[in-house]
Parts: structure tokens; C-alpha cells; sequence
């Protein structure tokens, strides 16, 4: 999983300034000419993940990087203002099946800095802190200097441990960049609601000792205690085993699965390994035999699309809880 190595994802709260009566409205293209005149509340500074920018109008030619950003962008309506994106983990939620076909795919996976530039965009948003690899020649200094102003999914930089905070801090400041923070608000608002809705269904459960699976053989790829993974598992009614992994992501070792004694696993699905080779990987090795979660085959499975940050996380925090906690959230 090179994109997302523990270099990159070592895991300015801005407040969102509300749209004064001459904002664009919800059915309006935020990033045409027109839009861009009327706009208000610009110019706007931001700073992101350490490079501060400002913005005289909201951007309106779009290369996106990874998908939980891509999602991002058509959750807040701004299909229109792609013009290039990279990079699935899994498939796009079917409501976004048909904007996401209008946008051309510049790259399989990530695009060399020639193929960005290509499609002409002034703004690149990517999800992973690799997406701007310097090395690869896609830093974000380097397409500053190509006038392109860029943006990363705060988690790969936010230092506060309130991660469903800082999702609601991402898309805000993106609803404000592009001047629909209406949109982005109502989408904070629904979250916030559907979280509650959630929680209520698990308040009186002892939360269950959880172990995350997303890769690896010698070692665990594994959720840290970092970042929006592990707060799914709070939030869906279990407990990190690894929670003192300071990271989004990590290594353990699997004497340490073993010690700890999860009593189920959530396997991440994404890539050319299936969710049935790594139960197979998993229940086969003897080493793992009496890992209680391993004895009663209890497992829940994830897209990893659900388990960043990106919109699909309070969604997602039902579904995990429905595989975690099947007796309780059962209408």
C-alpha cells in the first residue's frame, strides 16, 4: 500500500463563514464566470497542511486524488468544476456513478506531474499526503510554480485527536473554497445527526475489543490510534486493540494480535487481495488459533473508502456498528 506508507500518513481550525445573500445558489455552477463575480466572502486564506493560500475566486478547473476527495467534490455538487481524476480504491457510491463518469480518469492510479498538467487545472485536491510526492514530481511547491494552488486532506497533517471534528473542518474549508459553504453546512449537520442517531442505538453497550486487518504478512498492517479509523471503531461501539499506535496507520506485530486478544476483526477491503484471501491468511495460521475473534470467526468488513476522511464516515460508523453489534441496531 505504497500510497499510504507510515511516512506519509503521520497523523487552522477555521471557522465556516456563512455566504451573505448574494452567494451562488445550490443550483448554480459555484465555479463559472458568473460565480466567480458574485461570489462573496473573497478573497479567502486558508492554510492547509502547512501551505497557506488565497483565494480571489473559487477555483474552476479540478484535478482530484484518491477517491474519499473525489467524493468529496461531488457530495458538495462540483462535478462540473472536474476536469481530471486518479485513483480508486474501490468503486464511487452508485449516487455518484453518473457525475463521476462526466470526469475524465487521467490516471489509473497516480498521474505523472505531465498528465496533471495536461488537463489544465488551476486547483489539485489529493486525499493522501503521496499524492504530492516531490519525488514522483507532483510536489506542491512544483505546481505552485505551474500555477496550479493545491489542497490535502487534512488528515494527513491534523494534530488535534478529534477526528470527526477535523472532517467536519475539511469539508467546510473545502464548501468554503469553492463557495458553497451552505452545502458544506448542511452536510455537517446531517452528519452530526446521523452520529447521534448512531450513538443512541449503542449507549448502553460494553464496546467490543477490535482488531483492524488491512494488510501484511510478517507484520499487521493495522489502524493506529490516529485519525478517522479508529474513530469509527469508537463510535460503532468497539475498542481499538492498537489504539496506542501513535499513527493513522501502522505495524504490529502479530505476538501483539495474539496478546491482545481481539474479539473480532475488521478487514479492509480494497486492491487485488480479496476480503476472503485475508480471512483465509488469518484463520489458517496457527499462530492466530486462539485469538478469540479467530475462534468464533467474527468478522466485519470495510471499503477503504469508508475508513478515511472523507463523507462517507458517519455512514459508515452504522454499518460498522451493524456487523459489531448485530442485536442491537437490528430495527
Amino acid at each position: 500500500m505504497s500510497r499510504r506508507t507510515p511516512a506519509l500518513i503521520a497523523a487552522a481550525v477555521l471557522l465556516p463563514l456563512a455566504l451573505t445573500a448574494c452567494s451562488t445558489p445550490d443550483g448554480d455552477d459555484a465555479t463559472g464566470d458568473k460565480a466567480s463575480a458574485k461570489s462573496d466572502g473573497f478573497p479567502y486564506t486558508v492554510t492547509n497542511c502547512g501551505v497557506t493560500t488565497t483565494y480571489k475566486a473559487p477555483p474552476k478547473r479540478v484535478v482530484t486524488m484518491n477517491q474519499h476527495v473525489t467524493e468529496i467534490m461531488l457530495e458538495l455538487g462540483l462535478a462540473k468544476s472536474l476536469v481530471g481524476t486518479a485513483y480508486l480504491d474501490d468503486q464511487v457510491l452508485p449516487k455518484y456513478a453518473e457525475d463521476y463518469a462526466s470526469v475524465p480518469v487521467i490516471a489509473k492510479e497516480y498521474p505523472s506531474y505531465e498528465q496533471v498538467l495536461a488537463a489544465d487545472p488551476d486547483f489539485v485536491y489529493g486525499g493522501y499526503a503521496s499524492a504530492f510526492a516531490a519525488g514522483d514530481g507532483r510536489g506542491r511547491e512544483a505546481l505552485k510554480k505551474s500555477g496550479v494552488e493545491t489542497r490535502l486532506n487534512i488528515e494527513s497533517c491534523a494534530k488535534a485527536d478529534t477526528p470527526m471534528e477535523t472532517l467536519y473542518e475539511e469539508i467546510r474549508e473545502v464548501g468554503r473554497t469553492f463557495g458553497v459553504s451552505d452545502r458544506a453546512e448542511a452536510w455537517v449537520e446531517q452528519a452530526k445527526a446521523d452520529n447521534a442517531a448512531t450513538a443512541e442505538k449503542l449507549k448502553d453497550l460494553e464496546p467490543l475489543p477490535v482488531f483492524v486487518y488491512d494488510s501484511g504478512d510478517k507484520t499487521a498492517f493495522t489502524a493506529g490510534g490516529k485519525g478517522i479509523g479508529n474513530e469509527l471503531i469508537k463510535r460503532a461501539g468497539g475498542t481499538n486493540v492498537f489504539a496506542d499506535l501513535d499513527k493513522a496507520f501502522g505495524d504490529a506485530s502479530w505476538e501483539n494480535v495474539v496478546a491482545r486478544k481481539p474479539e473480532a476483526i475488521v478487514i479492509y477491503d480494497y486492491g487485488s487481495t480479496t476480503v476472503e484471501q485475508k480471512k483465509k491468511r488469518l484463520l489458517t495460521d496457527p499462530a492466530l488459533a486462539d485469538v478469540p475473534a479467530i475462534k468464533n470467526k467474527r468478522f466485519a468488513v470495510m471499503p477503504l473508502s469508508d475508513a478515511v476522511l472523507g463523507v462517507r464516515v458517519p455512514a459508515a460508523v452504522d454499518k460498522l456498528a451493524a456487523q459489531l453489534h448485530p442485536a442491537a441496531t437490528t430495527p
